[in-house]
């Protein structure tokens, strides 16, 4: 059996896997380096090649432009039911084949799936590309479910969402405050689905899922590594070229919006299990595809500045200068197709209470708002940002998403080249106005963490 488990299925997953997107975030920064060798199939398939020829190895990546936002309302958790299903085999190659040979190759391979994309990759030796465009070609749109396959994975998946949320009372708290953000775009729902909701899907809900998304028109292909761009189209011919589009797939993802957010909301969570209280607000704010000119790079800067380590304001006014939290963080979710979160967390330590935190965040808020940043931390921050996306550069998998998410979520190739020059533009005026633009309370909901102390009835868990 199939053991991916890299799959993103809650949101607090989801921000700690990108957390990078708001450190380095999305970019290529040594802007002299070869852009990556990009073309189109006939079929539609967009392919992307980003030679790097340190190791003899190569990561594949395929990038559907769906995940739990484009779901049908009521089944919940389909997309990344899906992502599981991926893996039940072909009429040409049986479940469990695709693993083994990755595994028996030295490879290794996963799967994720996030509010946007839903992605599949191996990382093997580079003679193995061939075949592993072969396999992956062949599940785009041969993959045969049997219910004797599909309803144990469900269990599988309904085992995952017991263990990833419902133990886990941070994520039960973020999976509220993100309910009670979105009042309208699907993005309020879990990527791993409502339990109940995902109690009922069923192997006609995948296959229809599947049939509908799944195809060269909605994917992106995603190769880094030891590889000449040349010999990349052939291969991509050869395999993926043989795949027929699906017209019916619209040109645009158009979801439900959020009207403009009037009214601060509130969220308390308690849980016998909580250990350590905690405070996390998220604001309603644009993302890299949605701001307006230099609006997302200007967010980056004030997350960094904000709550990106011991240096940043928050940390300082409420770890260093009265020792309020243990913690203190903020962080920009700026990959995404839609309107998306900047969030603030902190942990206060015992026998403080969350209004004096929240009294320092507020202040340090209006700070930032109202003062000019000054230009020694402004160029602190910068720099930071800058060397952390040249640092990760040297992973090969990282560059490889790094491109996926941002192409399958509204971006181009140039976007991602210039982030680094975007950051570098970001003015301290732009800062303070996107700070008192966006960090508005009726942006926000903060949520709040507690121990419960009192004696709890067991959920009922069917």
């Amino acid at each position: 059996m199939h053991t991916h488990r890299y799959a993103v299925s809650v949101v607090a997953a989801l921000v700690s896997a990108f957390a990078f997107f708001t450190q380095g975030a999305v970019a290529q920064t040594t802007v002299t380096s070869d852009p990556p060798a990009t073309f189109t199939l006939g079929n539609g398939l967009k392919v992307v090649v980003i030679p790097d020829h340190r190791t003899p190895v190569v990561t594949q990546m395929i990038w559907y432009k769906v995940g739990s936002a484009d779901e049908t309302p009521g089944k919940s958790g389909l997309a990344h039911f899906l992502e599981h299903l991926m893996f039940k085999g072909t009429s040409k190659h049986p479940a469990g084949e695709f693993s083994q040979t990755v595994l028996r190759v030295g490879g290794n391979e996963n799967a994720f799936t996030s509010t946007d994309y839903t992605g599949y990759f191996q990382r093997v030796p580079r003679d193995q590309l061939g075949r592993m465009m072969e396999f992956e070609a062949d599940r785009m749109t041969g993959l045969i479910l049997k219910d004797e396959n599909v309803l144990p994975e469900r269990d599988v998946v309904l085992e995952e969402y017991n263990m990833r949320v419902a133990n886990n009372p941070e994520a039960r708290l973020i999976e509220q405050v993100m309910a009670a953000l979105y009042l309208n775009h699907p993005y309020g729902r879990p990527v791993i689905g409502w339990h109940q909701e995902i109690e009922k899907l069923n192997r006609e809900d995948a296959l229809a899922f599947y049939r509908r998304f799944y195809a060269p028109n909605n994917a992106t292909l995603v190769i880094a590594g030891d590889v000449d761009a040349k010999d990349i189209r052939p291969m991509a011919e050869r395999t993926f070229g043989e795949v027929a589009a699906q017209p019916d797939i619209p040109a645009q993802r158009l979801r439900p919006q959020e009207p403009p957010p009037i009214a601060p909301r509130t969220v308390t969570f308690a849980d016998a299990r909580v250990e350590q209280p905690k405070l996390m607000r998220y604001y309603l704010v644009p993302s890299a595809t949605t701001a307006a000119a230099g609006e997302s790079p200007a967010l980056d800067v004030l997350a960094q500045l904000m709550g990106g380590g011991s240096n940043s304001y928050l940390y300082r006014a409420l770890v260093v200068d009265q020792p309020l939290a243990v913690s203190a963080s903020a962080g920009y979710q700026g990959t995404s197709l839609d309107a998306t979160q900047f969030m603030i967390s902190a942990s206060p330590k015992p026998g403080v209470e969350f209004p004096q935190i929240e009294q320092v965040i507020d202040r340090v808020i209006s700070d930032v708002a109202q003062n000019t940043v000054p230009a020694e931390d402004l160029e602190r921050v910068k720099t930071q940002l800058i060397a952390s996306a040249i640092y990760a550069q040297d992973n090969q998998a990282t560059l490889a998403r790094w491109y996926g998410a941002a192409l399958t979520t509204g971006l181009s190739i140039e976007d991602i080249r210039s982030w680094p020059d975007r950051i570098r533009a970001v003015t301290a005026e732009q800062v303070r106005a996107a700070a008192q633009k966006w960090l508005d309370k009726k942006r926000s909901v903060t949520g709040y963490l507690i121990k419960d102390s009192a004696p709890k009835r067991e959920e009922k868990r069917s």
